[in-house]
């Protein structure tokens, strides 16, 4: 894979209201968390970046334990 140097990433955001992934990093991101915001890209600024990275701080995340 071109990304196995590169960690795996803890957070991903899908703009534009699309609930999928359509492949995106699919064995890359099976632990991430995935954040789905309605604006489309170029409305998306930082003050959504920060309200997406307040909510993952609140995440308690067991990467598939029970």
């Amino acid at each position: 894979l071109y990304t196995k140097c590169i960690p795996d990433p803890e957070i991903i955001i899908r703009t534009g209201n699309r609930k999928r992934l359509s492949n995106f990093l699919l064995w890359q991101c099976i632990y991430s968390e995935i954040f789905f915001e309605k604006k489309l890209w170029p409305d998306f600024n930082e003050s959504d970046f920060n309200k997406i990275i307040i909510k993952y701080n609140k995440i308690r995340r067991n990467f598939g334990n029970v």
